[in-house]
């Protein structure tokens, strides 16, 4: 069977698109299980980062080696550093800045239903930037649905643990979803010019490197003792970001994105229930309804009919 055939086969949408949803909810556990196997502190930020700049730096690393298998062109494209470089910044290394660090302070099941935020934010900011893409009727309640998600797992005394409306680590990580929302929109336009491999594998590369530099100076470049556990830990981050890629932008690719990105709803969702099964984290009532109301907004926004846009991957979700 050849892939275009597998990608358009209603079985062949659905186990791609939720492999890549799964892998992608598996990173919010995953990320919590790191931090525990190589003894890295909330306070440990400058170990965060490097943790996150090995696992991006692998992930790229695979993405070209993929491209390298599909006899994809891997040299430098003419004019293709500003923007690559762009996207490097907010795509890895300002996201991830944030969402590490807001997951070291954050119970995975709050930054599994958080990440829906980028669905949101990204829609805002298309509206904003894009003339063609403004908010509509039904848009606008899917964003009032889905926010209103956030607002009620922001007042559980459970989630939050703190008198103001989002504590310190849930705000760390909706600036990394604010952050990749715009990144996504300026992969969007990179996307029109340059293969999203070519993209995607360099801007991993490039802003796993810049996490790793930023850190070395204060940690060491090998500050960690890895064992079996942990090393599968990182093998397996570094997977959810490239495989999941290669994933949904081959489904995206031989689809209507409308048709597909519906299945985003499922990223809050696995991450709560991975989540609830590895970390042995209760699934309050308040975090049920959040969730809920989170998927629902994603639905919604997703259901409007929008132009091909194959630059959402992995790292738009964890």
């Amino acid at each position: 069977m050849t892939a275009a055939k597998f990608y358009t086969h209603p079985l062949g949408i659905m186990a791609a698109s939720v492999g890549a949803t799964l892998l992608w909810g598996s990173a919010y556990p995953f990320i919590k299980l790191s931090y525990e196997a190589l003894d890295i502190r909330a306070s440990e930020t400058y170990e965060q980062l490097l943790f996150a700049g090995y696992r991006f730096t692998l992930a790229g690393l695979l993405i070209l080696l993929f491209m390298i298998v599909r006899r994809e062109r891997l040299a430098y494209q003419r004019g293709s550093g500003s923007l690559v470089g762009g996207i490097a910044m907010l795509q890895t290394v300002l996201q991830y800045a944030f969402f590490y660090a807001g997951m070291s302070m954050s119970a995975g099941m709050v930054g599994a239903v958080i990440a829906g935020a980028i669905s949101f934010f990204q829609i805002l900011l298309a509206h904003f930037f894009y003339r063609d893409d403004r908010i509509t009727g039904s848009t606008g309640v899917g964003l009032l649905v889905g926010f209103t998600g956030l607002i009620v797992l922001a007042l559980s005394k459970e989630t939050s643990g703190s008198s103001l409306l989002f504590s310190t680590g849930e705000l760390l990580l909706l600036a990394a979803a604010l952050s990749n929302a715009g990144a996504n929109l300026l992969s969007r336009r990179a996307a029109a010019v340059y293969s999203v491999s070519y993209i995607n594998g360099y801007q991993m590369v490039i802003g796993g490197i810049i996490l790793c530099a930023v850190s070395a100076w204060k940690t060491g470049l090998a500050p960690f003792i890895f064992d079996w556990q942990s090393l599968l830990i990182l093998l397996h981050l570094s997977a959810v970001s490239a495989l999941g890629f290669i994933l949904w932008n081959n489904v995206m690719k031989y689809n209507r994105v409308g048709s597909v990105s519906m299945y985003l709803f499922l990223i809050p969702v696995f991450g709560v229930l991975q989540s609830a099964l590895l970390l042995s984290e209760q699934l309050h009532a308040a975090v049920l309804l959040a969730l809920v109301l989170v998927s629902i907004g994603i639905v919604i926004v997703n259901r409007r009919k929008v132009r091909s846009d194959t630059s959402i991957h992995a790292n738009q979700k964890s």
